[in-house]
């Protein structure tokens, strides 16, 4: 244990609240053996905690949605940090969505490609923020 007396920082890496910005301070990972990794903005990615329950965890996710070949191992992540799986009519109320509704009346009798579609899509909900609903995404 330490206690912290003193710590100098520019303040060029800090935020409007005076905390360090992740995405302005130049960090290095250590991985495994001789490997490192810089950690830049493109490679940042931000996981939710739940406050008061653990995650369902990337294993209860379908096996289609861990083996995707388009979601990455960040975006398996984040989708399997939601506290809950979605009921069956919290799924189907997708289909309501204009850019859902694009996919599947563009992907119709072609499953590979509408599962590939469907997870280019939660993909950029991901990125927005949107955990619960691409999650709901990649289940239809």
């Amino acid at each position: 244990m330490a206690e912290i007396k003193l710590i100098h920082i520019n303040e060029d890496v800090l935020d409007e609240q005076g905390k360090i910005d992740q995405k302005k301070i130049d960090l290095v990972a250590r991985l495994g053996g001789d490997w490192y990794c810089r950690v830049t903005e493109n490679n940042l990615f931000k996981v939710a905690k739940p406050l008061a329950k653990l995650g369902i965890g990337v294993d209860r996710l379908p096996y289609a949605v861990r083996y995707s070949k388009v979601l990455t191992g960040n975006d398996l992540g984040m989708l399997g940090n939601v506290e809950l799986l979605p009921n069956e009519e919290e799924i189907d109320l997708v289909n309501q969505l204009a850019e859902v509704k694009e996919v599947l009346d563009a992907t119709i009798g072609d499953a590979t490609n509408r599962e590939r579609e469907l997870h280019e899509l939660a993909k950029s909900m991901l990125k927005d923020g949107k955990v619960e609903l691409a999650l709901k995404v990649v289940l239809l």
